[in-house]
């Protein structure tokens, strides 16, 4: 049984430290990038509705796509919550793009600012193509 345990927990661990895949160049590519360290994490979350397995990045045809990713962040405590630190919140956030290009690389960035989220999808020139249009968050 001990043996058991240990294969499984070894088999989790090796699960989540996998390489990234190649990009394949017929396919558009999406990075995730926070400037912020209040900003705890980022991931891929749906693909035109669609769960996905892997959270790392987007790999996406050319054309139109919806992105939904999840975003956990630190708010700093204020007010009545001034000596308890800060609260942490967690947001999913829509951004829709219609001209994703095969072999390009994209970088879809999430930041926020005190309770607002706020994520950028940039191509390869930094030119921002597209900006959240739904946020959902909790609390």
């Amino acid at each position: 049984m001990r043996r058991l345990m240990l294969l499984l927990t070894a088999s989790a661990v090796a699960g989540c430290s996998a390489p990234m895949p190649a990009a394949n160049p017929q396919m558009a590519w999406v990075d995730f990038s926070t400037p912020f360290p209040n900003d705890k994490l980022l991931m891929a979350e749906r693909l035109d509705n669609q769960r996905l397995r892997e959270g790392r990045y987007f790999q996406v045809t050319p054309g139109s796509h919806e992105l939904t990713v999840r975003f956990d962040f630190e708010v700093p405590g204020g007010g009545a919550d001034l000596f308890n630190g800060s609260t942490e919140r967690l947001c999913y956030m829509i951004i829709k793009y219609d001209h994703f290009e095969a072999g390009q690389r994209y970088v879809l960035q999430a930041r926020s600012m005190a309770f607002t989220p706020q994520a950028r999808l940039f191509n390869a020139k930094r030119e921002i193509v597209a900006e959240e249009r739904q946020i959902n968050c909790v609390p």
